[in-house]
């Protein structure tokens, strides 16, 4: 299927073939009929996309301020390798469109193929053929309403945001600032509502085309029309509210917003533009400034827009899919009109040189949509909708990989394309002589496809099924969310490949035991979990020069893991795990290894109001290894420090920069890392990857692997319990 997208960091816009997404459960795969450019946002976005680096990093300071931080946590060179990354990958654009359900995953039952809905977001609703969307990002379109008009839906929904933020009441007058897409269908709306609406814009076309739809004077904002009209409607008080719908650099709107706003009046930012609030000005009318996000209540929130689950309607009337169901009703009834607003509808096959007029200014526009070639006819979706084939992998599981010819590459599948995958691992594969990377399977289409451009795939897709019945891949690479790995684990395991999954392995003693199984199942035990700094140079020198121990060891491991950003998905801990479940595994592993054996007993305490553990794990012989995970620390503390003592000796390391050992005659030091952090991935993966060609055993033992993962999962029942957890009974 096409897509259109855009690198960010050359500006190239592309309608690039990529694979079909998948029908997942808790939502519907839907073929577009329009989609919706919303020349406000996505113009914003395809500028920026143009400006050189400085521009970029002019434009997003916030971005700016997490490379800074990373360099200090991970080093220049990884950071780089994560930041091109991301800049050098082809982004998708669009979130509103309207178009035809053609299948129906698990759990819905409102929708059924053949059925026209309305869809939102920017990663479900995108300039795209077919894309999947979930329950809570669509609903039904109303019989009487055409589809080139329903894909209004998602931004008419952001309008009608604003508005009920604004609180607006009947018989009240509004001043609308920025007369775009965005800010013609709040004066729609307002006019609806029984508001008197004034809007400013510079462009005399907009500020007409406002007043044919009901507004009832607009103008220039640096002209006296606009100052005049609110003086005479509102018998000089002003505005009881003022909605920004502007975009730019200029602190005008805010200023024109104190200026004629009434004394404790509100003003709603919607748009994107300068916030400099003079502070007199405000201060001396009280006003009230408020935000509109997005769509609704329900923006943001992985739990609702990705899992579906609905706000109670007593407690929160008006969420994202139902205020995308009230525009929709209110296009359908004539209360507001669309048909106006579209400037230009141009085939999709034309999006490229239709986005590059916009951008040039070649094309005025305050609406354009795309028409998809199987839209024949805007009354409505052809009765005979096509359907996606999504071919079926044969079932049957092999008890040993596939025989290999004995100069043919290791074949290797990556199920997740994402920022670890992309900046970690697959830079050290892709060049590896005697590797080829056959497949790459992601839930979105667009991701499989960076990676196939970015590091030479030979097929990009979404269908796993046909990954794990690919006789041809030697080993599968699970790199997703943590919540999926135990089960395309098991998956892999039972289908004959050798697998290597990032951690954790497992959430849940329940999901261990199901990998387990699969291994007892298939026989096929060709398993190597992300493990990877036990493999790292500096503590593989580090632990050669402290050599051997007769005696117990005193471990201390501090990792100042620091606090997350708003919104990351390690914060899902309902779904994907506690941070430490999903992380903990790590510095676990790197204590059993430099320990040299397995841990037998965890107890852990937490102090109350945040996340910081101290975790004391026993082993056979004595030895105690103390892991303390703090989030509370200074950003500017390395991340990980880790102090072995032991026969009179002392091995230290310095966040995988420096190490050294004492054994009281002499002391060594390592040299400084001259360029970067090296934790094991590189080394790591040769491991897996002559493993898996020799057939010789994996890099760590199953046994480890389990008892690490145990441990790690053990931490939770010796919290809750408040007293050590013998492992041998937590498995």
């Amino acid at each position: 299927m096409k897509q259109v997208v855009q690198n960010y960091k050359s500006g190239e816009l592309a309608l690039l073939d990529v694979p079909v997404p998948g029908c997942k459960p808790g939502g519907v795969l839907v073929r577009t009929a329009y989609s919706l450019i919303s020349t406000g946002t996505e113009l914003m976005k395809v500028s920026e996309a143009g400006m050189s680096m400085l521009g970029k990093a002019r434009s997003r300071p916030d971005q700016v301020a997490k490379v800074v931080q990373s360099v200090a946590t991970n080093g220049v060179p990884a950071t780089y390798r994560k930041v091109m990354g991301k800049l050098d990958s082809y982004t998708p654009l669009g979130y509103s469109l309207c178009g035809v359900v053609e299948q129906v995953g698990d759990g819905i039952d409102d929708v059924k193929a053949g059925d026209l809905v309305a869809c939102a977001g920017n990663e479900h609703a995108l300039h795209a053929e077919l894309n999947w969307v979930p329950k809570n990002l669509y609903t039904p379109v109303p019989d009487s309403l055409a589809p080139r008009h329903a894909a209004f839906g998602t931004v008419g929904s952001i309008a009608l945001q604003g508005v009920r933020q604004g609180e607006s009441r009947l018989g009240e007058v509004a001043l609308v600032v920025g007369l775009g897409l965005i800010g013609q269908l709040v004066a729609q709306l307002l006019t609806a509502s029984g508001v008197r609406v004034v809007g400013a814009d510079p462009d005399p076309a907009r500020c007409e085309l406002a007043e044919r739809l009901g507004a009832a004077a607009c103008g220039d904002p640096a002209s006296p029309a606009v100052e005049s009209a609110v003086a005479e409607l509102t018998d000089g008080h002003g505005v009881d509210q003022v909605y920004l719908a502007a975009g730019g650099g200029s602190n005008q709107p805010v200023e024109l917003a104190a200026r004629l706003c009434r004394d404790r009046g509100r003003v709603v930012d919607i748009g994107k533009c300068r916030l400099d609030l003079p502070w007199n000005a405000y201060y001396e009318k009280e006003l009230d400034v408020r935000f509109s996000r997005s769509y609704g209540p329900g923006r943001y929130d992985p739990e609702y827009e990705i899992e579906g689950r609905d706000y109670p309607i007593g407690y929160v009337r008006w969420t994202e899919r139902r205020n995308l169901a009230c525009f929709l009703d209110l296009a359908a009834r004539g209360r507001v009109d669309v048909e106006p607003l579209i400037t230009r509808t141009a085939d999709f096959d034309d999006a490229v040189e239709t986005y590059q007029r916009l951008k040039d200014g070649e094309l005025k526009a305050v609406a354009v949509l795309f028409r998809y070639p199987e839209q024949a006819a805007e009354d409505g979706p052809s009765a005979d909708a096509p359907v996606v084939s999504v071919p079926v992998a044969p079932g049957g599981a092999r008890s040993s990989a596939p025989v290999r010819a004995a100069k043919t590459p290791v074949r290797l599948a990556f199920v997740g394309a994402g920022n670890y995958a992309t900046s970690m691992l697959l830079p050290h594969l892709a060049q590896r002589d005697g590797v080829e990377l056959s497949t790459v399977v992601t839930t979105t289409a667009l991701s499989a496809a960076n990676a196939q451009r970015k590091f030479g795939f030979r097929e990009a897709t979404t269908d796993l099924d046909a990954v794990l019945g690919d006789t041809s891949v030697d080993a599968v690479f699970v790199v997703t969310r943590h919540s999926s790995h135990a089960e395309l684990t098991r998956k892999a395991l039972l289908a004959g490949k050798a697998v290597f999954v990032e951690k954790p392995l497992a959430l849940t003693s329940e999901e261990l035991t199901g990998v387990l199984d699969a291994v007892e199942e298939s026989g096929n035990d060709r398993l190597q979990v992300g493990f990877n700094r036990r493999f790292a140079p500096l503590l593989q020198e580090a632990s050669k020069r402290f050599g051997a121990r007769t005696g117990p060891a005193s471990l201390r491991y501090l990792v100042n893991a620091g606090r997350l950003d708003h919104g990351s998905w390690y914060l899902q801990q309902g779904t994907e795990g506690s941070r430490f479940a999903g992380e903990g595994g790590h510095f676990v592993d790197t204590a059993s290894w430099l320990l040299g054996a397995d841990p037998v007993s965890v107890y852990a305490l937490a102090p109350s109001g945040n996340e910081d553990l101290q975790v004391v794990l026993g082993y056979p012989d004595g030895s105690t290894a103390t892991i303390s995970y703090v989030t509370t620390g200074a950003a500017g503390f390395p991340k990980e420090t880790l102090d072995l003592v032991a026969d009179g000796k002392v091995l230290q390391l310095d966040d995988f920069v420096r190490s050294s050992v004492y054994d009281g005659r002499k002391r060594w030091v390592s040299s400084r890392l001259p360029k970067a952090r090296d934790k094991g991935q590189s080394a790591e993966l040769a491991a897996f990857v002559r493993a898996v060609r020799t057939g010789g055993p994996m890099p760590v033992p199953l046994r480890s692997l389990v008892a690490t993962t145990a441990a790690t999962l053990a931490v939770r029942a010796a919290l809750a319990g408040g007293a050590p957890v013998t492992l041998a009974e937590a498995r």
